[in-house]
This record gives C-alpha cells, structure tokens and sequence, in this order.
C-alpha cells in the first residue's frame, strides 16, 4: 500500500470556496442553488461534505442522488441510508437534517420540482434502468 493519499475529489475546491465565504461563492453553480450535504462514511465514520443542486419543498430541501445516471446509486446516497442524519449548509447558515428517499407517492411531484431546477435530470433518469431518488432533507432540533 502506498504512502500516497488519495486524491482530493473533484468538488472539494467548490466546497471549501462555500465554506470559506459562506456560499457567497458556491451557492450559485451554473445559474443552480447548491447547498453543502455532509453525511457520514457508513464503513469507515468519516465524514463526506459534497456540493449538490437542491430544491425546496415548503419547509423541507430536496436533493437528487443523480450521480448523472450511472447505473449505481452515489456512495453519499448509500451512507444516509444507513445513517440518515446529515448536516447541510445553505449559504452562511448550517443545520442538521433527517434524510429520507421521497416515498412512491411523494416522488413524482418533488421530481418534477427538481427537473423545473435541473432538467438534465430527466436525461440521467433516461441514461440508467436504476430509479433516481429524490432525497428529502427535514431539519431536526439538534
């Protein structure tokens, strides 16, 4: 095994600019709101903060585990399954969260929410016979 870590993600400059400034640079990701979600490795604990679209829901956040229409669900998706409470950062402001999959009769309302935001989103579901979950993320008191 090597020395070497592993590289950073792709993303992690576009989430330290968003934590740096409060998502002054960030937010706004070709003409998209994003917010920052962090959910805990569900082998190792660690966490994971990653940028993601969202949309909103009355008082509720949505985002899309898209992963741009692989035909495996992203590993953040996998780890709030397992452990669904989250930490999310919109803007300057920071909370925690429950996460859930939108169930059957929720989802094709909050979908349609989410393509209205991010059409390609329809071209990923199109790209992969898995179905892409709407995740809804509710704030919690803690």
């Amino acid at each position: 095994m090597s020395d070497q870590q592993s590289p950073r993600p792709w993303y992690a400059e576009h989430v330290d600019r968003y934590i740096e400034t409060d998502g002054a640079d960030g937010h706004d990701w070709n003409g998209n709101p994003t917010l920052l979600l962090t959910t805990r490795g569900r082998r190792s604990g660690k966490p994971y903060t990653l940028p993601l679209i969202y949309g909103h829901d009355g008082d509720r956040l949505l985002v899309v585990a898209s992963r741009g229409g692989a035909p495996h669900h992203p590993s953040w998706y996998l780890n709030l399954l397992s452990d669904p409470e989250v930490d999310v950062q919109v803007k300057g402001e920071r909370f925690h969260a429950r996460a859930h999959p939108a169930d059957a009769d929720e989802k094709p309302r909050l979908w349609r929410t989410m393509t209205e935001i991010f059409p390609d989103y329809d071209d990923y579901q199109r790209k992969t016979e898995r179905e892409i979950p709407v995740v809804v993320l509710e704030r919690t008191g803690g």
